[in-house]
């Protein structure tokens, strides 16, 4: 299966998340797992394709053009394809895999969360979205999303359609688990007055 992986690009965090990053990457490699990311040698999204990568695993990086810097992208792809825009680097990570997994991250990761949220609650993505939550990062973000519900600005439903994992391992085990859904697009008036 092709994953999608989102994560922070950050040199400076605390060791704790390349370690679990790399972890994750070994484990996807270990059970015949691809990875599919925007291309980056650095922060968590470097640290999973090393692991990947030590496990002899495939590896398709995307990224902008401009981007294309000493120092800048992962040097292991298998494949490095470059677009013209951020817009179609996240068309083109969403296309080429089945399943996203989040690690923690900034305000890009964020959004890429959030607008593969979004796409799956309209129907227009089936994949399986798992946070990876290392070291609780994501508490405050499932809160947040609880609040939002329980405030009725998203549909309670929203909350069904992503998973949380406290280990890569678990990670993995719910990207291969999952069974896509059909049926209506989620909405706010899925509530009972």
């Amino acid at each position: 299966m092709n994953i999608c992986i989102f994560g922070a690009s950050s040199r400076t965090l605390d060791e704790i998340y390349y370690t679990e990053a790399q972890r994750l990457g070994t484990v996807m490699a270990q059970r015949g797992h691809s990875l599919v990311f925007g291309g980056g040698a650095e922060g968590l999204m470097g640290a999973v394709a090393r692991g990947v990568h030590e496990g002899c695993g495939r590896i398709t990086g995307i990224a902008p053009k401009f981007f294309d810097e000493p120092g800048i992208l992962y040097e292991h792809c298998t494949e490095l394809i470059f677009t013209d825009t951020m817009r179609r680097r996240k068309e083109l990570l969403e296309e080429r895999s089945e399943a996203v997994i989040v690690l923690p991250g900034g305000i890009g990761t964020y959004e890429e969360f959030f607008e593969i949220l979004t796409l799956k609650q309209l129907g227009q993505s089936s994949s399986a979205i798992v946070m990876l939550n290392t070291m609780g990062y994501f508490a405050p973000m499932q809160e947040l999303l609880r609040h939002t519900a329980e405030s009725r600005f998203m549909s309670k439903n929203c909350l069904d359609i992503f998973s949380v994992a406290d280990s890569p391992e678990e990670a993995v085990a719910l990207v291969e688990s999952y069974v896509p859904r059909t049926g209506n697009i989620f909405r706010l008036e899925d509530y009972t007055k």
